[in-house]
């Protein structure tokens, strides 16, 4: 008898839908309006990274909530991409203000990567240092916590990728070059025509 009276129980059990974990990466999160919002992408330090599909949100684990067996935040899927769309900008306005010719630049491992010598209309910045130069672009960069320029690459990363310039050289990123021979094109079409029509 007591033994049927487990067999029951224990499948009373296994058919009881367990809900994932909020920190299992791959458990839907949910909003108030019952909308996925996306998944955890990563938990880590009480900090629950929820992949909306837009952003990567970083939600503190105890915003998230168990209900009918679902984990959901006080929050819809617009109003998370909303906040991030907001923070992104205000992110990128710091780092636009920071991004110009002679900043210091830091490594994403907080290493002197440099100054910037220069950047272009197509959002083109060349970083120099002793070691030679470095092309990136503007979304390579980032304002640090401290204030700082930061590349987002380890001082390994941007030493590899540093080229060296032969003294005397013209440094320019790829668009000013295209622009300067344009230019120059444009001049020698101007002269063989004046040479022409003497």
């Amino acid at each position: 008898m007591k033994f049927a009276k487990l067999a029951v129980l224990a499948t009373a059990i296994a058919a009881t839908p367990i809900a994932a974990n909020a920190q299992d990466v791959g458990a839907t999160v949910y909003g108030n309006d019952d909308a996925p919002i996306g998944t955890v992408a990563a938990n880590e330090g009480g900090v629950v990274t929820v992949d909306t599909g837009k952003h990567s949100a970083p939600l503190p684990a105890n915003l998230l909530a168990e209900r009918e067996g679902n984990w959901t935040v006080n929050a819809t899927k617009a109003q998370i991409d909303g906040m991030m769309d907001a923070q992104v900008a205000a992110a990128n306005q710091a780092r636009d203000a920071a991004l110009v010719e002679g900043a210091a630049v830091v490594s994403a491992d907080g290493m002197p990567a440099g100054t910037v010598y220069t950047i272009d209309d197509a959002d083109t910045a060349i970083v120099q240092s002793e070691a030679g130069i470095i092309t990136l672009t503007r979304e390579s960069f980032t304002v640090d916590p401290s204030g700082r320029l930061m590349a987002l690459y380890s001082a390994e990363q941007l030493a590899a990728n540093t080229v060296a310039v032969p003294e005397g050289a013209e440094i320019l990123t790829p668009a000013q070059a295209a622009a300067k021979e344009a230019e120059m094109a444009a001049a020698e079409e101007g002269e063989a025509a004046a040479g022409a029509s003497e």
